[in-house]
C-alpha cells in the first residue's frame, strides 16, 4: 500500500494524516495532476490517491478540486472543501482512526490551500509560520522527494515552532524570504493587465522565478484574476499556466477548474493549471484569455 499525492502544502499534510490513520511506512509516491491525467504516473492496485485526480487502479481516493468530482462510485471520500487534507481528515475521524490531534495543521492548510489570507499575510508572510512554511515546497524536477518526506515526518510529530527551527527548514525559509523579494521585480516587469486580468509570462527568461504567489493580487489590486505563463522544463517543449481569482478583487466569475478542464489540466473554481504542448500554446492561450475576458458565470 503506497500513499501518492501531490507536493504542495495540501499533498503533504494529506501524506500526514495518511500515516496517521493507515499506519504506512513505505515511500510516499509524489505526483503531479497532469501525471495522472495523462497517464504518466503508474498508479497500482492498493494505492491511497489524495489530492490528485481520480484513477480506477487506486483503492482509496481523496479530492476537493471540482474539476475532479466523480461521477462513479469509488472508495474514500470526496467534497468542495477548502483542502484535500480536511477532506481526509473529516473521513478518518468518522472512522475512528483520528482524532483531534491535527485540528491546528487542517485549519492552517484550510487557510492556506483556499487563499484565504489577508493583504498583510500575503505581503508579510515571513510573520506568520504555517505560510512560510508552505512555501518553501516547491517542485523542481523532483529534486526536493527527500525535504517533502522530512516534511512530513517533522509535522506528524513537531511543532510549528521547533519544525522552522529545523536545519534544512530553515535555510529554505531564509530562501524564500529572499526569492520573494526579488519575485516583485519580476512581476512588475512582465506583466502587463488586460481587461482586468493581470498576465504575467515569464517565457523570455531562461530561469523561472519562484515567489509568493498571491503578490501579484497586491501590487495590481485592479485585477480580478491573475494568469501566469512559463515553459516547463529545460526543453521548452510545454507551457505551463497558473490561473487564480483575485482573493482581494472578488469580481471574477469564471469557474477556473472548469475552464482549464477543457486544455487538459484543472483546478478549484478559483485557481487552477494545466500543461499545453509549447506549439499549439499561443493559440490555447489566446482562447483562454478571451473566456477570461469575457468574464461570464459557469452555466
Amino acid at each position: 500500500m503506497r500513499i501518492v499525492t501531490r507536493p504542495d502544502f495540501d499533498g503533504i499534510v494529506c501524506a500526514v494524516l495518511l500515516r496517521t490513520a493507515e499506519n504506512i511506512h513505505t515511500d510516499i509516491h509524489w505526483v503531479e495532476p497532469s501525471e495522472i491525467q495523462s497517464g504518466k504516473a503508474a498508479i497500482i492496485p492498493g494505492d491511497i490517491l489524495a489530492n490528485l485526480p481520480y484513477s480506477s487502479q487506486c483503492a482509496l481516493w481523496f479530492d476537493h478540486h471540482i474539476s475532479n468530482k466523480p461521477e462513479d462510485p469509488f472508495n474514500g471520500a470526496f467534497d468542495i472543501a477548502p483542502s484535500a487534507a480536511g477532506v481526509v481528515y473529516k473521513y478518518y475521524q468518522q472512522n475512528g482512526k483520528i482524532a483531534h490531534q491535527y485540528d491546528e495543521l487542517i485549519n492552517h492548510t484550510d487557510i492556506i490551500d483556499a487563499a484565504k489570507l489577508d493583504k498583510h499575510q500575503v505581503q508579510f508572510p515571513q510573520e506568520y509560520p504555517y505560510i512560510l512554511l508552505s512555501m518553501t515546497i516547491q517542485n523542481n524536477g523532483y529534486e526536493d522527494i527527500p525535504y517533502w518526506n522530512h516534511l512530513v515526518n517533522l509535522l506528524m510529530k513537531t511543532k510549528i515552532d521547533m519544525i522552522l527551527e529545523d536545519p534544512d527548514v530553515k535555510v529554505r525559509c531564509d530562501q524564500v524570504i529572499k526569492e520573494n523579494a526579488e519575485y516583485e521585480a519580476h512581476l512588475r516587469q512582465h506583466t502587463k493587465m488586460d481587461h482586468n486580468i493581470s498576465i504575467t509570462d515569464f517565457r523570455i527568461l531562461d530561469i523561472v522565478p519562484q515567489g509568493n504567489r498571491f503578490l501579484s493580487y497586491s501590487l495590481f489590486p485592479e485585477s480580478i484574476a491573475s494568469v501566469k505563463i512559463r515553459f516547463g522544463g529545460t526543453k521548452k517543449e510545454s507551457v505551463q499556466i497558473s490561473i487564480g481569482r483575485s482573493i482581494f478583487n472578488t469580481r471574477c466569475q469564471v469557474n477556473i477548474g472548469k475552464l482549464l478542464a477543457q486544455f487538459g489540466g484543472g483546478g478549484h473554481a478559483g485557481a487552477g493549471g494545466c500543461t499545453l504542448d509549447a506549439k499549439t500554446a499561443d493559440a490555447d492561450i489566446k482562447k483562454i484569455l478571451e473566456i477570461m475576458f469575457a468574464n461570464k458565470k459557469a452555466e
